[in-house]
């Protein structure tokens, strides 16, 4: 046995000891990859074994997240968990959840699970590699971007949108290893699948190699010729068995998702030249994978140093704290609006981007195929799109990939030091929205702009026209919804959204004019919106009714209003989250529970808005599908003039 043979042996007895500790998890996955991923990290990944945030380590990313196990049992070997963390696997509060979590464990780079989003991020960490390698030089930012995906990732139709993407931009520092074990949870794959991966991935324009999964010399000279290739990402196919080294389940896809049974445990050690002990590393092990630690530690150390001598050029430091600087810190100039002037919300945010775009050189992102529709259109015949115009230019032309392009904005972000944005119509969220909450479960500030937010779209018709999306999207936790009354609160909403240091925010903009409101009549229009929900106009003393509205409704609000000679309360309320997470003595304030009269207007579903009117209050809503019309014909028809808003109200109170 040699001293490889002996590590991999010790990382599968991790990973049946700790699936079986659990009795709960992925052992044959796991297993299959170990011969893979073990070489990997012990003879070609470079990290910084002090420091598992080093800005120019290589990536590694498990899209096969159920193999978590196998990940686990390396990071302890890297010494950034302990073995205890592995005995602790999908317990509560561990640093081993039943699937990688990149806030929780050092080492992990995403947070994977739902297949081929892992696959997709990787593009974004190596697209945000490529663009930094152009923009800091390759002697600043130059790694690779690993992958390890299974049978399900590939399955999953965003792995073949990210792979048409990745082979486009020719990002021949991604690298993806597909372990083809032919078994998943229901059986082979053969039931399911007949897809010649070889001939799909060179028809993507990739660089495909073939090995023996288990073939150690194989690996090994797979990843040395996929690191040479530099213009193409490569996919490495390894062919590989189901719990691979098991005394009697090899092939087997009960290994999938259930834990091996103690004496199939005990014959497996028993095949692999293991003691019985469990969770068993033995020093000389431990040693010899650490062999390369001291050359990892000088490398870091040169690259800290190279790094400092160049800080001296002001312009590279300049870019530098572009790059490294954390958003809360960014300090950006926005336009100014005329007051009075009739102005679409998406139109507001094009303006903005065209403002800033110069002074934020990391904001990259783009729209997918919807340019001149979501105001992206002069930011893309600025700087030109990425990779086709050269790996300094900042649009990405995602195509009509909406799923893909929120999957590889959250990997840009994992990866660290842009700040990426994409753009599509609002009813397309719902292709979006497995990555979105990914977005929140990472922490990650990622920007979603959404427009065309109502039926005010008009004559496309209810497939374009969005009415519950809204709504949906507020019961992701930790996201934050901005949907601007007008041009002035579109870039208050901006700024919050790229100030954020955790939770990804979506931009909900309107395809008709609104009237940009004053700042001098509504003096809390340029700060209010930071709360969520604000007192945009108010009466004298306690009002007898509180009209609340988001987006376009709060000019209708404003002018329903005029059409009472009550004393009435207007409150915008662009962020349903930011004012849930105020006070309650604010959220009092603007709302002071002794008014019970209450009207809310949103052009979507009314559910949520009971939440601040009460169960008997007044909302104008949408809840059922639109028709093809003229937005103003559509509007008339449900109501959404102040003198029907009116008199709703009236017939109530």
């Amino acid at each position: 046995m040699t001293q490889t043979d002996k590590t991999i042996a010790v990382v599968k007895g991790l990973i049946m000891d700790g699936v079986a500790k659990a009795n709960s998890g992925h052992p044959g996955g796991a297993m299959s990859s170990a011969d893979y991923a073990t070489i990997l990290f012990s003879e070609f990944l470079n990290f910084n074994p002090d420091d598992p945030q080093w800005f120019n380590r290589d990536r590694f990313i498990l899209s096969a997240g159920h193999e978590s196990m196998l990940l686990y049992s390396l990071l302890h070997l890297n010494g950034f968990i302990s073995i205890e963390d592995i005995k602790n696997f999908r317990q509560f509060g561990s640093l081993t959840p039943g699937h990688p979590e990149v806030h929780l464990t050092p080492g992990v780079e995403a947070t994977t699970g739902p297949l081929g989003q892992g696959l997709a991020m990787s593009v974004g960490f190596a697209s945000a590699e490529a663009y930094l390698r152009d923009k800091l030089g390759a002697d600043v930012m130059d790694h690779y971007t690993y992958v390890l995906a299974s049978d399900g990732d590939f399955q999953e139709p965003i792995a073949l949108g990210a792979a048409s993407l990745a082979g486009l931009w020719k990002l021949g520092k991604l690298i993806v290893y597909y372990d083809s074990n032919k078994i998943q949870l229901a059986g082979p794959t053969c039931k399911s699948d007949c897809t010649d991966h070889r001939k799909v991935f060179e028809g993507l324009c990739w660089h495909v190699l073939e090995v023996d999964g288990h073939n150690h010399d194989e690996i090994r000279a797979a990843i040395k010729a996929a690191q040479q290739e530099t213009g193409r990402p490569t996919l490495i196919i390894g062919h590989t068995t189901m719990a691979k080294g098991c005394a009697t389940m090899e092939g087997s896809h009960k290994t999938h998702g259930e834990p091996l049974k103690a004496d199939e445990i005990a014959a497996t050690k028993k095949k692999l030249g293991l003691p019985e002990d469990p969770f068993y590393v033995p020093g000389d092990v431990v040693a010899e994978y650490r062999t390369r630690f001291d050359g990892l530690r000088k490398n870091a150390a040169d690259w800290q140093a190279m790094l400092d001598g160049k800080l001296a050029d002001a312009a590279f430091a300049e870019l530098w704290g572009h790059v490294t600087r954390s958003r809360s810190d960014l300090k950006i100039d926005w336009p100014e609006f005329t007051p009075g002037e009739s102005m679409a919300t998406r139109k507001a945010w094009g303006t903005c981007l065209d403002t800033v775009m110069d002074s934020l050189p990391t904001l990259v992102g783009g729209s997918a195929d919807l340019d001149p529709s979501n105001q992206t259109a002069n930011f893309r015949n600025t700087y030109g799109d990425f990779s086709v115009d050269g790996f300094g230019a900042r649009n990405m032309a995602f195509g009509v990939r909406e799923f893909n392009m929120a999957a590889i904005m959250n990997g840009m972000q994992l990866h660290g030091g842009l700040l990426p944005f994409g753009a599509t119509f609002l009813t397309f969220s719902d292709y979006c929205r497995n990555a979105i909450r990914m977005s929140a479960l990472q922490e990650l500030p990622v920007l979603y702009v959404f427009t065309h937010d109502s039926f005010w779209v008009g004559e496309d018709g209810p497939t374009h026209q969005p009415i519950e999306h809204v709504s949906s999207l507020r019961l992701i936790p930790d996201l934050i919804d901005l949907r601007p009354a007008d041009a002035n609160e579109t870039k208050v909403c901006l700024d919050i959204a790229l100030t954020q240091e955790k939770m990804p925010s979506t931009l909900f903009l309107t395809r008709q004019g609104l009237p940009i409101l004053d700042p001098a009549e509504y003096p809390a229009l340029l700060d209010g919106p930071r709360k969520g929900g604000y007192v945009l106009k108010d009466c004298e003393g306690t009002p007898d009714l509180i009209l609340i509205a988001s987006g376009s409704e709060v000019s209708l609000c404003l002018e329903t209003a005029k059409l009472f000679k009550r004393k009435v309360r207007v409150v915008s309320m662009p962020s349903a989250k930011l004012f849930d997470d105020q006070p309650e003595s604010y959220k009092n304030a603007v709302l002071p529970p002794e008014v019970t009269a209450r009207a809310a207007a949103e052009a979507g579903r009314t559910t949520l808005w009971h939440k601040y009117v009460g169960l008997n209050g007044v909302v104008l809503g949408v809840d059922h599908f639109g028709a093809s019309a003229p937005g103003k014909i559509l509007s008339d028809n449900y109501g959404f003039t102040p003198e029907n808003f009116a008199r709703v109200i009236r017939e109530k109170y």
